[in-house]
């Protein structure tokens, strides 16, 4: 059985979506592109977004990652207008959007309506509370490895309904076939079922 890895770094691995770094040319397997929150350039940053718009090729599934992160030297507002014509890009090309937010989570959720394209979180790994929040404004999580070890985060999973669901490897280095198999016995499902699941939530997203 193949697994889906929803977000990783690794060119070798087909089943997934490649994050694709800034002016890297785009592998032969699907892949997202974006500008995430480090790598803005406050004086180019219209020669970002000209090249995301000239990459979005046949095999691109996702806009992303892009998002808010507290603990980049780049400007809030900046990050937010990036971020903003990034989600409209999205929404002209019609894929969704892969979001990296680290401690921004509400100002994330206050773009979610500007958005026509489903959002996805990548790398969930916080309290019960603000996953609540993104799934009552209909955001997807996606979880990491975390999942295999983390306790409070294992409980948050249990309560998070599987068509809103993914799982990824990121940039870890592990086997993504673990944490389906630790992702099944915390739902208490058949294994084949969840990767039935994912799959459907990969349609579900693609066709907005």
């Amino acid at each position: 059985m193949e697994f889906f890895d929803f977000h990783h770094h690794k060119e070798y691995v087909r089943n997934g979506i490649y994050n694709l770094d800034f002016e890297q040319t785009p592998p032969d397997l699907p892949y997202s592109i974006g500008i995430h929150p480090k790598d803005i350039d406050i004086h180019n940053t219209e020669k970002q977004l000209d090249w995301m718009r000239s990459t979005v090729f046949q095999n691109c599934f996702a806009i992303g990652e892009c998002g808010l992160d507290s603990l980049v030297p780049i400007d809030q507002k900046i990050q937010e207008k990036v971020f903003l014509r990034q989600i409209e890009i999205a929404n002209e090309i019609k894929k969704p959007v892969i979001i990296h937010c680290v401690r921004k989570f509400y100002e994330v959720i206050s773009f979610k309506k500007k958005a026509e394209q489903p959002m996805i979180i990548h790398g969930f790994n916080k309290k019960q509370q603000i996953a609540e929040d993104l799934l009552s404004n209909n955001f997807y999580l996606s979880f990491g490895k975390a999942v295999l070890y983390h306790l409070s985060l294992q409980d948050i999973l249990k309560n998070t309904p599987l068509d809103k669901i993914f799982l990824e490897t990121d940039n870890e280095d592990f086997k993504i076939e673990e944490l389906y198999q630790k992702v099944s016995e915390i739902k208490g499902i058949a294994l084949d079922q969840l990767n039935e699941q994912i799959l459907e939530n990969l349609h579900t997203i693609r066709n907005g």
